[in-house]
């Protein structure tokens, strides 16, 4: 298994940064590195994400991957079933 840093920007929909370890000890203290260096910057999401390869993670965590628009979508769409 891979362990990628993913640094996330909420606001604009996209990543930031990105970065894959072999161990995840590895993975965590960068985590904890960019956690101090985008600290106070309310739109930043840092997190490991572990998976087979980059694309199993893509799959898995699609909310990182998926332009704002569409995310809106599906938020949308589930409220507007959940309603009816």
């Amino acid at each position: 298994m891979r362990h990628f840093l993913v640094v996330y920007n909420r606001r604009e929909g996209r990543i930031v940064h990105k970065h894959s370890y072999r161990s995840a000890r590895s993975a965590l203290q960068a985590r904890f590195a960019a956690e101090r260096e985008f600290s106070g910057q309310q739109d930043i999401e840092v997190v490991v994400l572990g998976g087979e390869s980059w694309r199993a993670v893509q799959r898995t965590h699609s909310r990182y991957f998926s332009p704002i628009h569409e995310l809106a979508k599906v938020g949308l769409d589930r409220v507007t079933v959940a309603s009816v």
